[in-house]
């Protein structure tokens, strides 16, 4: 399991449906401080939270 999505898993049992919104939170305030690194981190952690850990290749049918 990779960083970000131990990250979201924490997040998710923390917060619920929240856990995406926190994580923008968090996104929102390393990109204020200018730590492109730590955004990206948070970036890939909402990716996760929102697609439930799947690659985002358009609707499944």
């Amino acid at each position: 399991m990779s960083e970000a999505a131990r990250i979201a898993a924490q997040l998710s049992a923390q917060y619920g449906e929240d856990a995406a919104v926190i994580a923008t939170l968090r996104a929102a305030e390393v990109a204020a401080q200018g730590d492109t690194e730590a955004l990206a981190h948070w970036d890939e952690v909402i990716v996760i939270l929102e697609n439930g850990d799947r690659p985002d290749n358009g609707p499944t049918n």
